[in-house]
């Protein structure tokens, strides 16, 4: 009986100093989009936290226990965005106490993180902004015609930087570069115009990408990101819409939200209908988004054949989440492999970088001058020419097939682009003469 007691006796002594060890808070960072603010806690291991707001002045307090912040060596960040200052403290009763004075209204929410790649145990603590936020208004182009929206989305940002190259380029660098060349071929043509959906260095969430889109009310989303595989010799530009197992995984998520929220579909709400209408509602929206999506990527895909190597000859099909707007046709565009040391080079460059936006928008160009919406500015002028336009030549293209689709002469085409006869090359950039 005595050794029994004495062997449990130091088994729970054992056990007390791992209940109870410290986590150290080692570093604390700080991210901020236009209207959410993430500030992200790492520490050498998960610890139980509470969080709680306090007013007059507005503040977020995080506390953390048993753990233990070294002020010495871990610099407090700045504020930025919501946060306009964060203080932290080491208190008696051994909590690690960090203290969010707040810009303005915010809700704020918090979870722990898992380690995932370079990056170990986070505590993250999300500030939404508390305004109203009405839909946008869609501009008017002229004769009471709109202007196509396009959603760009720059894939990763803040914390997240995506895949990293070998020389250390972070996707989420080079992709914001291909999708702000991207926006502003879109804002010169005629009848389009280009939301960014992420234009600068932070975090948003992927349902928070296709909620902006949503909100902006957007004709087609774009992904835009850099690929990686272990094997280095992998290569190429992909084209990816959603999957018809993707579209069944977020019908089912929408239709058991609707009564909770005031999500449209097409613009009709799925709050007041039963269950057998409102699916059949989703399925026609989603069924149509992903055929218009795969018809897009089919040109965006042949266009960035003439400036790159296709890893994939055909568009692919997967169940990304940023894809997922039912009532969007939506696709996510693979510019190279950054894990391919000679695609990561080029990703670098500004020229490759125009090149990548100029197929991007040809394939969109295409896309919309096959298919206009009714009632935009395209459908209504798109037999009236128009200010003039770049396309990049792929395989395939003919002088005269380009001449016929533009509704334009082969001679006024040759003589525009100062071309001696009728050849053309892949990766030719041609421009097209309005009127």
């Amino acid at each position: 009986m005595p050794r029994k007691f004495l062997a449990g006796l130091v088994f729970a002594l054992l056990l007390v100093p791992t209940a109870q060890a410290e986590v150290q808070v080692r570093d604390v960072r700080l991210w901020a989009g236009p209207d959410t603010t993430r500030v992200v806690l790492d520490l050498s291991a998960p610890a139980p936290h509470k969080l709680f707001t306090l007013e007059n002045p507005g503040r977020v307090v995080v506390d953390l226990q048993p753990a233990r912040i070294d002020l010495g060596s871990v610099r407090l960040p700045g504020g930025v965005g919501l946060v306009q200052s964060v203080r932290g403290a080491n208190r008696a009763d051994g909590a690690v106490r960090i203290v969010l004075d707040l810009a303005g209204a915010a809700k704020p929410r918090s979870f722990l993180v898992r380690p995932e790649g370079s990056f170990g145990h986070r505590l993250i603590i999300e500030l939404d902004a508390q305004r109203s936020r009405a839909p946008v208004p869609l501009m008017r182009a002229d004769e009471g015609s709109r202007d196509l929206v396009i959603a760009i989305d720059a894939g990763h940002g803040g914390e997240d930087p995506g895949a990293v190259g070998r020389r250390g380029t972070r996707e989420k660098d080079v992709v914001l570069a291909v999708a702000r060349r991207l926006a502003q071929q879109i804002e010169r043509e005629p009848g389009m115009r280009a939301v960014m959906i992420r234009d600068g260095d932070y975090f948003l969430s992927l349902r928070q990408r296709v909620a902006a889109a949503r909100m902006h009310r957007a004709d087609l989303f774009i992904s835009v990101h850099a690929d990686a595989f272990k094997n280095p010799n992998a290569r190429g530009s992909s084209v990816y819409v959603l999957s018809p197992k993707g579209a069944t995984d977020e019908a089912a998520r929408w239709l058991a939200a609707r009564e909770n929220a005031a999500d449209l579909v097409g613009g009709v709400s799925l709050d007041d209908k039963d269950d057998l209408l409102a699916s059949v509602l989703l399925d026609l929206s989603q069924n149509a988004s992903i055929g218009a999506s795969l018809e897009v990527g089919d040109f965006v895909l042949n266009r960035l054949g003439a400036v790159n190597r296709l890893h994939k000859n055909s568009v692919q099909q997967a169940g990304f989440a940023v894809l997922k707007a039912p009532d969007i046709p939506s696709i996510l565009v693979e510019t190279a492999f950054i894990s391919n040391l000679e695609e990561e080079q080029r990703l670098r460059e500004t020229r490759y970088q125009e090149q990548l936006a100029t197929a991007v928008m040809s394939g969109v160009r295409e896309y919309f001058h096959a298919s206009p919406p009714p009632g935009t500015w395209i459908a209504h002028n798109r037999h009236r020419g128009g200010a003039p336009r770049e396309i990049v030549i792929a395989r395939g293209d003919t002088l005269s097939g380009i001449a016929s689709r533009y509704n334009v002469s082969v001679p006024v085409l040759r003589r525009h682009n100062g071309l001696k006869d009728d050849n053309i090359r892949v990766g030719q950039v041609l421009t097209i003469p309005g009127g």
